[in-house]
């Protein structure tokens, strides 16, 4: 049973968590706090983002994720493009007697080719994804590589609300033949309402589909976020707590939090 528990995660590490979205507000200074959450944005961004998932379905175990997160905008003749890479430390249930097994997971990086929608306050990107077998221990990777599109839309003309999402597909194409193949898919609807003073309350559940086997996951959260401008950095705290609605499968996520520091360096 090494681990249905595992297999679940590793299928979401590698294809769902990796989408998490940078949502910083800058003030009145840097422009329009609206765009400036902008997972899209034009300018450099480094996160640092934790899920610590409390209880999982069939298990009364717990897991952890850590993500280290860098985008960069860049632009490739007239076109303009954003690239974003994710590298996780995983902590996971394994083996019979589920102990916790922690190591670097699998790299997932994906290109975003930037539309232009004729409005600046309304960004719109499609690109390709890949994910790479890194992981330090078998246990806490996929062991495959995997490939995929994904997409994003988000709409900033409200300075008081804004809201989009993330859509991303990826299958496996190669690897260790004794693994499960993958094949998943992931939606994740956000908004962002603006409070003024830098506070803002936020919303961005990942609802997760394996599409192998008919198993999903689909949580809703409610958290607020604190932002702090110094200099040309943008300091974004948030905390999100989400709980799952609907399931399928074992090795779901039944409740979680959602918390971390987003950075973006304006020009």
């Amino acid at each position: 049973m090494e681990i249905k528990i595992r297999k679940k995660f590793l299928v979401y590490a590698t294809a769902v968590f990796s989408l998490g979205v940078s949502t910083i507000q800058a003030d009145e200074e840097s422009g329009s706090s609206a765009q400036a959450n902008n997972p899209l944005a034009n300018m450099t961004a480094f996160n640092m983002q934790n899920y610590y998932i409390g209880d999982i379905t069939e298990s009364s175990e717990e897991a952890n994720q850590f993500w280290f997160r860098y985008a960069q905008p860049f632009s490739l003749g007239e076109s303009n493009w954003l690239v974003r890479a994710s590298l996780p430390i995983n902590s996971y249930p394994v083996g019979d007697n589920l102990s916790t097994e922690t190591g670097i997971g699998d790299l997932n990086v994906f290109t975003s080719y930037l539309f232009d929608t004729g409005n600046p306050a309304v960004s719109f990107g499609v690109g390709p994804q890949i994910t790479a077998p890194t992981a330090s221990k078998d246990e806490v990777g996929s062991e495959k590589w995997s490939a995929g599109l994904v997409n994003v839309l988000f709409n900033g003309a409200s300075p008081a609300f804004q809201y989009g999402y993330l859509l991303s597909w990826q299958e496996s194409f190669e690897g260790n033949a004794d693994r499960d193949d993958l094949d998943v898919a992931a939606f994740q609807p956000f908004s962002f309402y603006q409070l003024g003073g830098g506070s803002y309350l936020r919303s961005a559940p990942i609802w997760q589909f394996n599409l192998d086997n008919g198993d999903y996951g689909i949580p809703l959260g409610l958290g607020i976020g604190q932002v702090v401008k110094r200099d040309k950095t943008v300091y974004n705290f948030f905390v999100e707590p989400q709980v799952s609605v609907a399931d399928e499968g074992s090795g779901q996520a039944e409740w979680q939090v959602f918390f971390g520091l987003n950075l973006q360096f304006l020009k």
